[in-house]
């Protein structure tokens, strides 16, 4: 069946410099915006948190603590709790005003009424300013002691519950000033307490600052805000959008188009294939890439040109050439080929343990070294003559080439043998060197064939270890464990092995 490639869609550079500079310019607006509101809007509540802090330590130090604290314990007892009820119940203050007069609390209770009516006409701003009995940090509810003339005095000794930011607090260590909205409209409210004369806590004084019309006007600033940022956004985008679609998007558009039109060919002049004329006269990157394009055009035809002049002398040169390569390949393959054995010669070794020498940095790199020293070629020869011993060499060298079949195998001396394992036969390796020593030992012992016929030769191997600079210090360590198989040889067959 046959698949259909869905083609990519394309997203072009105008719809992301759009983006960019709409995401960019909103940003920054935005964020210019927020910055200045915020600000302005810290600095008005730390104005009101400080007037409502003032005003409530102000009359704290105003009021009469030893007083309060017998008004706050008059006002505990169940007489007065179930008077104050029946009062409230009734609407009738003279009950209130009666029993505080009996307990000599009247004046000073009156006094105090007063002070805080007057206070709350001086100070325009303050909305709410009142005593109350805070109880222990453990207590929900709180008892009013003191409060204004348009209050009935009945409200003395109503207990309500305790305000949000005084749960779990001490009377010592009260809340900085908060700004809250509830059912009685905005508000910055603080406490501050009221002492005795000797020292003790009795009550608080609540001081409320209305904030409705700040808040109105910070709501009014943040839609003045928001619409200058719309208008400010839109003058700015508007002018960004054809500044780019002026100087980088026509430009870039009318390349394009152009760039689609062009069919070189050897035959055709820069006119007939098209290549790119327009006026763009900008002296900019769009500029300059308009100008690299054009030579690159031109520069193909004249390359195409060229090459239909050069391509006959081409073609008549490569016969020529392809013999010179034949002939080259030839010369490299003997440069670096054992005449005898054909495996590869020293030269061929050297020219492998270079490019190894280039990875040994690479720690994935694995291979061995197997080191082959040829027992008895001296004696061959001397005995039985050189022929003998090229047989004797060859066939050993074939033993060698066998047991790592997929592995390159060199000649490196007259009776020496490297082999270089990695891919399958340096997983192998050890069993592999197991076998051919074997291998060597079996052709040894077999009495009835030709000396220059029964083979044999010392194995060594080393394998490449982490802090290995170079090969040469596998080969070292190759040639080492090889000498000790040489010595090993001497001694179970008691003969030289040279």
């Amino acid at each position: 069946m046959m698949t259909v490639k869905k083609e990519k869609k394309r997203f072009s550079i105008r719809s992301k410099m759009y983006i960019f500079v709409i995401l960019t310019v909103l940003s920054v607006a935005l964020g210019t915006s927020a910055i200045a509101f915020n600000a302005s809007a810290d600095q008005i509540d730390r104005y009101y948190k400080q007037n409502t802090a003032d005003n409530a330590r102000n009359f704290a130090s105003m009021v009469d603590g030893d007083f309060l604290a017998e008004l706050r314990r008059v006002a505990e007892t169940d007489e007065f709790q179930a008077l104050r009820d029946r009062a409230e119940e009734e609407e009738n203050e003279a009950p209130i005003e009666e029993f505080l007069r009996e307990k000599g609390l009247w004046e000073k209770y009156s006094a105090t009424r007063d002070q805080i009516t007057e206070y709350l006409g001086n100070m325009s701003g303050i909305k709410y300013l009142y005593i109350i009995a805070h109880g222990d940090e453990n207590a929900d509810h709180d008892m009013y002691l003191v409060d204004d003339a348009e209050n009935p005095i009945y409200e003395t000794g109503y207990y309500e519950e305790r305000e949000a930011e005084l749960m779990g607090m001490d009377v010592t260590n009260l809340p900085e000033p908060t700004i809250s909205h509830g059912d009685w409209g905005w508000l910055c409210t603080d406490f501050k307490p009221v002492y005795t004369s000797d020292g003790k806590c009795v009550c608080i004084v609540g001081c409320d600052i209305g904030m409705d019309e700040v808040m109105a006007e910070r709501r009014n600033l943040l839609y003045l805000l928001a619409a200058g940022t719309i208008i400010l956004t839109s003058v700015i985008l508007t002018a960004a959008v054809l500044f780019i679609n002026r100087a980088v998007v026509k430009p870039l558009r009318t390349m394009t188009e152009e760039m689609k039109k062009f069919t070189p060919s050897e035959k055709l002049t820069y006119q007939e294939a098209g290549v790119m004329d327009i006026d763009i006269r900008s002296n900019d990157e769009i500029g300059e890439i308009y100008e690299g394009i054009r030579n690159l055009e031109i520069n193909t035809i004249d390359y195409l040109h060229d090459m239909a002049v050069l391509q006959e002398e081409n073609r008549k040169a490569e016969n020529d050439l392809r013999d010179k390569e034949e002939q080259i390949d030839q010369l490299s393959i003997e440069s670096s080929t054992d005449a005898l054995t054909g495996v590869g010669n020293k030269t061929a070794y050297i020219r492998k343990t270079d490019e190894l020498n280039t990875q040994m940095n690479d720690p994935s790199l694995e291979f061995a070294m197997v080191m082959v020293d040829m027992n008895n070629l001296k004696q061959i020869n001397d005995e039985h003559g050189h022929r003998a011993g090229d047989l004797y060499i060859q066939g050993c060298c074939r033993m060698v080439c066998e047991t790592f079949k997929h592995s390159p195998v060199y000649r490196i001396g007259g009776d020496e043998f490297v082999a270089i394992l990695m891919g399958t036969d340096y997983k192998g390796r050890k069993a592999a060197c197991e076998r051919l020593r074997a291998a060597f030992e079996k052709s040894c012992g077999q009495k009835d064939a030709s000396p220059w016929l029964r083979y044999s030769a010392a194995v060594g191997m080393a394998e490449r270890a982490a802090d290995d600079n170079t090969a040469e210090f596998v080969f070292r360590r190759a040639d080492k464990a090889m000498y000790l198989d040489k010595e090993r040889f001497k001694k179970e067959h008691g003969i030289e092995t040279r």
